[in-house]
């Protein structure tokens, strides 16, 4: 019974060690989730406002302009962007991402796959050593760790810029991107959405007569589009990582307070188990002293 005792004694204190962590995990991750949400909030308005302003100069084209980033053509090689965080801990958030991208690599690119002209661009560990393990058939660009801890431009611009170079040299003729959608703290989606070719804008829709908006182009229509687009790519970019990375520290926020009341629960077993060995083991003791004092008194 003593033994039973020390192992219940040496589980409770393991236990409150582990809360110990996940309860400082949470606290952390509720830090970097408010730095990342307003990192977000500052940049979703900016990004629906150039979108908005380049839907407004393509409509006043009216198709009189081509740009290489938006012209669709015959898939020969592609490329899926995946996004993961390069740490766990964060309950099923890097899986789902994970499933989202197989789904669409089977859907989308199982004969690209099959023919060895899919390419997986990996930003963030967690996705990285997935596709590694898992689909060496492919080629595997990279993990790109920088890029899903830290909130610098510069990177991720010399990255995007390499995906222009790229498509524009016909080395991939479709880009994808996976990635996690922040919507609050315990609500992220995986998302996948077209990258290259740049999708058509659609301009909300007010109700009112659709006017045509007047530009005055300095220098010329198709250098002004050839400076928005590549703009407007590098700062979805922008957002794509900043939504992942908002995701993971929501997901594992939620994650280690979840842990931390499973803790709680079960604290209060063993200790409700310790207290009736406890109890058991003096009865035990009771009954021998008592019955050792009959024995001496007969």
């Amino acid at each position: 019974m003593a033994a039973n005792l020390k192992e219940v004694r040496e589980r409770i204190k393991s236990v409150i060690n582990t809360q110990q962590i996940t309860k400082a995990m949470k606290m952390v991750s509720a830090a970097k989730l408010r730095k990342a949400q307003q990192a977000i909030v500052q940049m979703r308005p900016y990004t629906v406002k150039l979108n908005e302003i380049l839907g407004h100069v393509i409509a006043s084209l009216g198709g009189d302009a081509e740009f290489k980033l938006a012209k669709t053509r015959e898939v020969k090689q592609a490329l899926v962007i995946v996004i993961t965080s390069s740490r766990g801990l964060c309950g099923a958030f890097n899986t789902n991402i994970i499933k989202t991208a197989v789904s669409l690599i089977q859907e989308s690119y199982g004969s690209h796959r099959k023919e060895g002209k899919l390419s997986i661009l990996c930003i963030g560990k967690k996705g990285f050593d997935y596709f590694k393990k898992h689909y060496s058939d492919c080629q595997i660009i990279g993990d790109h760790v920088h890029l899903i801890e830290s909130y610098k431009a510069e990177p991720t611009d010399k990255l995007v810029e390499s995906l222009i170079d790229s498509f524009e040299t016909a080395l991939y003729d479709r880009v994808q991107v996976v990635y996690g959608r922040f919507k609050n703290a315990a609500t992220q989606f995986p998302t996948s959405e077209d990258y290259l070719p740049v999708p058509k804008i659609n301009l909300p829709h007010t109700g009112k007569k659709k006017l045509k908006a007047d530009y005055l182009f300095e220098p010329d229509k198709q250098t002004v589009l050839e400076s928005l687009i590549p703009a407007l790519l590098k700062i979805q970019m922008k957002r794509y990582i900043m939504d992942t990375s908002a995701s993971e520290h929501g997901a594992r926020m939620t994650a280690m307070d979840k842990a931390s009341e499973n803790a709680e629960e079960l604290l209060k077993e063993l200790r409700i188990n310790y207290n009736k060995a406890r109890q058991e083991t003096i009865t035990k003791e009771l009954l021998e002293i008592v019955a050792g004092a009959a024995a001496l008194g007969g």
